[in-house]
């Protein structure tokens, strides 16, 4: 495959670019269906006059529906796009990308999707069609799976399906988050990966912040009790990468807690604890849920994180050594291989 692409862009110079053009409109369509030729412009950057020549063309060789509600892939269209997933890799160099970071980050797999999630959208939704497609591959009958909350995690739980090996599977939040957005609390991701796939689920009541004594009196309780028993027990874990700041900003941090954490030196966030660029430990939150120590002992960690803001975050979690896949876009990938 690859001397094939090799000896297409010597011979064609011109062929690549256009393929792997049309390919992302395909893809954008796919993820943002049914929408308006205005919309689909703004999505990706460029001008409705440029995007009608494109779209005239697909629709002409059957691959688009246009109607009033929008244009939306063909079946035709989607068959295209499920057989040219083998070759993207190569195709766009993504191959190159992931193993380019399999070395810098010493993570066992990388996968690169194609985008920028920071510019994009729909990029974070072909994080979440491959972060829920490696997820299948991975799990097991009985398996306990810790989710965390957050959008690249939402996007994962969209696009689950139903599967006999997840009968017998549980998922269960790996912290709590009471106070954040109700649709990306791991609570709700834990509940909605279940329903997608005919698993079943727990549920952590409990504030993502709380004071010490607080945090002690509900240790206690049974219900606390057994879900940390059970997040203890968890074979894969599944979470996203946050910014550290900006992670800090969602929580509500005082501009006094900001000024520290940023004084510390923080860059990313995961489960509570934020780690500076040297993966080191900065500040750990009074919260109730997975700590970093059950994180290393899992079989499988998953982390899905993309855009080229979130570099130097997945660069600062790598330093903790225990991922075994990362999930990342173009974006991402080209920044941090240019460090």
């Amino acid at each position: 495959m690859r001397r094939l692409l090799e000896l297409q862009q010597k011979l064609l110079p011109d062929l690549i670019p256009i393929l792997r053009d049309r390919y992302m409109l395909l893809r954008s369509i796919y993820h943002l269906q049914p929408i308006g030729r205005r919309g689909l412009a703004q999505e990706m950057g460029t001008t409705e006059r440029i995007l009608r020549a494109e779209v005239d063309l697909l629709k002409e060789t059957g691959l688009l529906h246009v109607t009033a509600a929008g244009m939306s892939l063909s079946e035709e269209g989607m068959q295209v796009l499920d057989e040219m997933e083998p070759m993207v890799g190569e195709l766009f160099g993504l191959t190159d990308l992931a193993e380019g970071l399999q070395r810098k980050l010493g993570i066992a797999e990388v996968i690169v999707v194609s985008g920028n999630a920071d510019q994009s959208p729909w990029v974070k939704e072909e994080l979440g069609r491959v972060g829920a497609r490696v997820l299948k591959q991975v799990i097991s009958e009985g398996d306990i799976v810790a989710v965390t909350g957050g959008s690249s995690i939402a996007s994962v739980a969209k696009h689950l399906s139903p599967s006999a090996a997840f009968r017998s599977v549980q998922f269960v939040p790996a912290r709590g988050g009471l106070g954040e957005r109700v649709e990306l609390q791991a609570n709700t991701l834990a509940s909605a990966m279940a329903a997608k796939t005919g698993a079943s689920y727990r549920l952590l009541h409990v504030p993502d912040r709380l004071h010490p004594e607080a945090l002690q009196t509900l240790l206690k309780e049974p219900q606390v009790q057994d879900v940390l028993s059970l997040l203890g027990e968890a074979r894969i874990v599944l979470h996203g990468i946050g910014d550290a700041m900006t992670m800090a900003k969602r929580r509500n941090y005082s501009e006094d807690e900001l000024h520290e954490l940023e004084a510390a030196g923080a860059v990313s966030e995961a489960f509570g604890y934020y780690f500076d660029e040297a993966g080191v430990t900065v500040q750990r939150m009074p919260t109730i849920g997975l700590q970093l120590e059950e994180v290393h002992e899992a079989e499988k960690v998953l982390s899905i994180a993309g855009g080229e803001s979130k570099a130097k975050a997945i660069l600062s979690f790598a330093k903790q050594s225990c991922q075994n896949v990362l999930i990342t876009d173009e974006g991402a990938a080209r920044s941090l291989l240019s460090t």
